[in-house]
């Protein structure tokens, strides 16, 4: 069975698997967990602890976990598996690079470890971004690109095109690229790039490391967009030149 910890801190909840979990279970507990998050409008950190008074999921809980994961993962900021069993500690290692939400395993041991790391997740998306006035798109990036992120990009840059046939520009700030914090934040950038790259006028990167002198030549065989490179302490430089006018 499944039952939800009433122990947990504020803003996490949490659930204890006991015996032979069934699909039964997730009706009762996961689900009503998932309606409570999307009335209330937020998102959630789980902690889902598997000790050793379980023993095994039925074929029907097993389909239910896959039909609720696929349903509702977008509303996931975190999730903290808490075990010793092998089987599981692997298996959520290697699906859990594959979600859009991080996802860490923690001993039974380390269950107040789990809890603070899921109470430091951060809220919202990871990255910063503005839109000035002239149409040009500001990204602050500090941190592994997450899916978040590209939605709030999306909902920012469709609302803009609603009125505007393009954006001026984009200029993306980052000290040094963080990379994604899975595949799911990789594939989520993927598309967006390929759902706005035809409606940017410029590409300004603002970066310092070595990488970032070989983008504009990457980018150019790619995109629509001219593309140029500016160091990082030249932002302002950058946001002008991708407001001016187009050259090509």
């Amino acid at each position: 069975m499944l039952e939800k910890a009433m122990d947990a801190p504020a803003g996490i909840d949490a659930v204890k698997a006991i015996g032979t979990v069934s699909k039964d279970d997730y009706r009762t507990v996961v689900e009503p967990l998932i309606d409570d998050a999307r009335r209330e409008g937020r998102r959630i950190r789980l902690l889902c602890e598997i000790g050793p008074e379980f023993t095994s999921f039925t074929p029907g809980a097993a389909w239910e976990d896959l039909k609720v994961g696929v349903g509702a993962m977008r509303l996931f900021e975190g999730c903290a598996v808490v075990t010793d069993a092998g089987w599981i500690r692997e298996s959520t290692r290697l699906t859990g690079f594959l979600t859009p939400c991080p996802v860490r395993v923690f001993g039974i041991q380390e269950r107040d470890e789990a809890l603070r790391w899921l109470a430091s997740l951060p809220e919202g998306p990871g990255i910063s971004h503005r839109l000035t006035e002239s149409g040009v798109l500001v990204v602050e990036v500090a941190q592994p690109l997450r899916t978040q992120d590209f939605d709030a990009l999306t909902r920012t840059v469709d609302t803009w095109l609603e009125t505007h046939d393009e954006l001026a520009g984009v200029v993306i700030h980052v000290r040094t690229f963080p990379g994604w914090e899975n595949i799911g934040g990789l594939f989520r950038h993927v598309r967006f790039l390929r759902d706005h790259h035809r409606k940017v006028g410029k590409i300004a990167l603002a970066a310092d490391s070595k990488v970032a002198a070989l983008v504009p030549q990457l980018a150019n065989h790619f995109v629509r967009a001219e593309v140029r490179r500016f160091a990082h302490d030249e932002l302002e430089d950058a946001v002008a030149w991708a407001a001016g006018p187009p050259l090509r």
